[in-house]
């Protein structure tokens, strides 16, 4: 019953808002009574916290799945760009950035393991990319990861709605992208954006 309600609280908090929905409308949702939410989560900000942990391993799991594919760097960048577009395409308010607002102290736990995750993923799409030649050798990864997880984690924390996000998103990929590839890196970067007119 406890992922049951931790599923359907996450759907609706990502679709509605995380400050709109209340624990009224999780129970009337599920016909259950407030009370069996209660038996499982003390406070929303419980449920919340949980939730939001379940988001980050679920993107994490398709990011993995992606990573598995064997595409080159650069379109494997653009894959997991894609699957956030297809997550989020139904919901008009960035979730990170209401969760900022509304929940700060989840939104600070929240964006910590996310830079721990994103330091991984994108040195090793930046390792990986060095060794087909499309970014250069001489990059330093380090910085790149850190500009581009700042850019990234600066859109999605200041800009409200979701739609304003993935085009900002697709800018600074393209950036970061540009920063760091060789010709053949450009050719393959066209190559991409090229697909997603």
């Amino acid at each position: 019953m406890k992922e049951k309600i931790i599923k359907k609280a996450t759907d609706m908090f990502l679709k509605i808002g995380f400050k709109s929905v209340t624990m009224d409308d999780i129970a009337c949702e599920m016909c259950i009574s407030k009370k069996t939410i209660y038996k499982y989560f003390s406070n929303k900000e419980k449920l919340i916290e949980e939730g939001t942990e379940v988001i980050h391993q679920n993107i994490h799991r398709i990011i993995n799945e992606i990573v598995s594919k064997n595409y080159n760097a650069i379109e494997e960048n653009f894959e997991i760009r894609k699957m956030f577009k297809e997550m989020f395409q139904t919901i008009d308010t960035s979730p990170v950035y209401q969760l900022k607002k509304h929940y700060p102290e989840i939104y600070t736990k929240m964006i910590a393991n996310e830079i721990e995750e994103c330091n991984a993923v994108f040195t090793q799409n930046i390792q990986k990319g060095i060794h087909q030649e499309l970014y250069r050798e001489e990059v330093d990864i380090a910085t790149c990861v850190k500009f581009y997880y700042t850019l990234i984690f600066s859109i999605n924390e200041n800009t409200q709605l979701e739609r304003d996000v993935h085009d900002l998103e697709g800018k600074a990929l393209e950036y970061h992208t540009r920063a760091m590839a060789t010709p053949k890196g450009i050719i393959e970067l066209e190559k991409q954006l090229s697909n997603l007119i």
